[in-house]
């Protein structure tokens, strides 16, 4: 199974737009995907002893990440990295249900970088947990000129996010 995870808690965001995207893509290709977005954790998920798993982080750590051989992770910049809420999630789930997992990242962002610097900042993490990080980033930038409404318009950047698709099934 693979996880798409729009990394973002943030209501009517952008990036759902790339991560629905990419999810129903990779169905479209046969694979079994669940996709999921931070604007649905509970932030009383977040908000616990960092020594412990909350309840909620365990029950969504076992449904999303434990059955999931690769994760796709949809992130935005913000503030020159990715979201603070997926550093707290990542922070509250034990490192060992990550490591062996394979990784495939694509940054959004409405400037011109795509989130080229959170992307090296989540693919140090991503590495440190044990986790494989496929060396084929994407980066969408001037993600507002690039989608209708809630679909993804842009050829290039569907062509470019089908070839990372296509390198994460054989990774």
């Amino acid at each position: 199974m693979i996880l798409i995870l729009n990394a973002t808690n943030r209501p009517n965001n952008k990036t759902q737009v790339i991560a629905r995207y990419y999810a129903q893509t990779l169905q479209d290709k046969g694979e079994t995907v669940r996709y999921y977005s931070l604007e649905d954790l509970p932030v009383s998920a977040l908000h616990h002893d960092y020594r412990e798993e909350s309840g909620e982080v365990k029950a969504w750590t076992e449904e999303y990440l434990l059955p999931a051989t690769r994760l796709v992770v949809v992130s935005p910049e913000y503030n020159g990295s990715f979201p603070g809420v997926l550093k707290l999630l990542i922070d509250c789930i034990p490192p060992r249900h990550f490591a062996g997992k394979k990784a495939a990242l694509v940054g959004v962002a409405s400037g011109r970088a795509g989130n080229l610097r959170g992307l090296d900042h989540l693919t140090s993490i991503l590495h440190h947990l044990g986790v494989e990080v496929l060396s084929k980033k994407s980066y969408v930038s001037l993600v507002l000129n690039l989608i209708q409404n809630t679909e993804l318009v842009d050829e290039t950047t569907k062509q470019v996010l089908d070839r990372q698709m296509d390198a994460l099934l054989t990774f």
